[in-house]
């Protein structure tokens, strides 16, 4: 027993000043251990927040993607409407009254189809300003009155959206 009184006494002196060494390392290493703890922290906030980011950003494009997914079958019955609103027009103009109420009825039917799914009407009028965002220009022809250059003379072909994109812009004659 004796024998180890002494080693362990030894050990006691020793282990201070091992623990006064240790104390700088450990004290650095704690330092060190919350810098990387806080990067790590960063790291993730900032993952999260781009994690957060995409799925609004795919859940925005994914309900976009709903509102316009018709737009080709929308597309492709718009030359129909444009039938329907020829043929209504020539019609007012003499024929059958009955069949004209039954075509007539026909074609509301169609028009609230087409608008329960979205379809819509640009609002285009004679005389407002042209702008090209929104309208077509096919021709340009010299204005009657000054009051009537850069505006809308006439309306040849009605425009459509889906929602809120433009599927088809009116096309319209411009004054110069």
């Amino acid at each position: 027993m004796a024998q180890n009184k002494p080693s362990s006494v030894s050990s006691k002196k020793k282990a201070p000043v091992r623990k006064k060494k240790a104390k700088p390392d450990q004290s650095k290493l704690m330092v060190e251990l919350k810098d990387s703890l806080d990067q790590e922290k960063e790291k993730y906030l900032r993952l999260f927040a781009e994690f957060e980011n995409f799925k609004k950003r795919t859940l925005k494009e994914r309900i976009e993607l709903f509102k316009t997914a018709g737009q080709e079958v929308m597309s492709s019955l718009l030359p129909v409407l444009d039938d329907f609103d020829r043929a209504t027009s020539q019609f007012s103009k003499g024929g059958d009254e009955k069949d004209i109420e039954g075509f007539i009825l026909i074609k509301n039917k169609f028009d609230d189809i087409l608008k329960s799914n979205g379809l819509q009407e640009t609002k285009t009028k004679i005389g407002d300003v042209f702008d090209a965002e929104i309208h077509e220009a096919i021709t340009q022809i010299p204005a009657q009155e000054d009051s009537q250059k850069g505006k809308i003379i006439d309306i040849v072909e009605k425009g459509y959206q889906l929602g809120e994109k433009i599927i088809r812009y009116p096309k319209v004659v411009v004054g110069q």
